[in-house]
């Protein structure tokens, strides 16, 4: 379908560590040719490391942007640099795909959404967990236990203090809302909503449990979802002291449920019982996921490729508007708990 000349805007950890290799391991669709961060330096050895020409490291925005070579534009930047990135990739006509949370603040993430939703090129926010294998997995079950009637999403562990994402600056003072909440939480939400579907209210409380946060770092909540009047818990945060971490996502039917537990996410694990009540013959079966190694980021990189190449912005499943709603819920989350856990309607935008 074409090899896309990408350019990388913003070189840092995870630039390093899980883009380029995904970038270098599609060699058939995509080809890393130039690259530009703030601090010149670490583009320039973030370039060494891709084989990028020397003349390709940039010293702006703009720069990179008017290099006819380059194809489509791969943004990690702070959140709160996304909405005016996408409105200079429209200027310049080249499709975007920029890291989540989707903005800094609601009224940022409905201007970059109406932004997207201005132009016909493809720009998407890259969540890789609305990609899992896992995810797709989960909805093959669901079926044999439904109705539906409710869910429990757990996301907890343990504080870690050498985590290198949490040397960042941005992220020791966020500039975005719920700082660690929407950093890591829409990963979270990505892979709740696109299993079950919307989040129509919720009630929360949130807290400080770390400093080193910089802002809220856990969040309690029950929730309503828009389709069947399904409810729920959220749980998330990593911020507590030795504990064991969990993430599990557990869905309740009439006729059995089905959890799929992803605390090792090498090894995700989906077990399903089915039986219409305790007195019930019930059967349990456990069933493995064969997750790609990147988690996501390669399904991620061949959707936005599909996109890109037919033209057809649609095709883009990390579409801004879908990942508005994730931030909305993180919103929400903080909102409800600001006012002692009233029940918080999920903004649109």
């Amino acid at each position: 379908m074409g090899v896309l000349n990408v350019g990388i805007v913003g070189t840092g950890i995870f630039a390093k560590e899980s883009h380029l290799p995904a970038y270098q391991a599609l060699p058939g669709s995509f080809e890393v040719v130039a690259a530009f961060n703030r601090t010149k330096s670490k583009a320039e050895a973030f370039a060494e490391d891709a084989g990028i020409a020397k003349d390709k490291v940039f010293d702006s925005l703009d720069e990179i942007l008017a290099d006819d070579s380059v194809s489509m534009i791969d943004a990690l930047l702070p959140a709160q640099f996304n909405a005016q990135t996408v409105e200079k990739c429209i200027a310049a006509r080249k499709p975007v795909i920029l890291e989540k949370p989707i903005a800094a603040t609601i009224a940022e993430a409905k201007k970059l959404v109406h932004l997207a939703e201005s132009t016909s090129l493809p720009i998407a926010i890259a969540e890789n967990w609305l990609f899992l294998k896992s995810g797709e997995a989960l909805k093959e079950h669901l079926a044999d236990i439904g109705p539906l009637v409710a869910f429990t999403y757990n996301s907890t562990g343990p504080f870690i203090k050498n985590n290198k994402y949490l040397a960042t600056t941005w992220r020791q003072k966020p500039e975005h809302i719920g700082g660690f909440l929407s950093d890591g939480g829409v990963h979270q939400l990505a892979l709740l909503t696109d299993v079950l579907g919307e989040v129509e209210s919720l009630s929360a409380f949130t807290k400080q449990v770390r400093k080193e946060s910089g802002t809220d770092d856990v969040a309690f909540s029950t929730v309503k979802l828009k389709e069947q009047g399904l409810i729920g818990t959220f749980t998330y945060g990593s911020a507590f002291g030795s504990c064991e971490k969990s993430v599990y996502f557990k869905i309740y039917g009439l006729n059995g449920a089905v959890t799929l537990d992803l605390s090792e996410k090498k090894k995700p694990i989906i077990t399903k019982t089915v039986g219409d009540s305790a007195e019930a013959n019930a059967e349990t079966q456990t069933f493995l996921v064969d997750e790609h190694p990147s988690f996501g980021i390669q399904e991620e990189f061949l959707n936005f490729h599909e996109a890109v190449v037919k033209k057809e912005k649609r095709i883009a499943k990390g579409s801004p508007r879908v990942a508005f709603h994730h931030l909305a819920i993180v919103a929400a989350l903080l909102e409800s708990s600001a006012k002692n856990g009233a029940n918080v309607t999920i903004e649109q935008p």
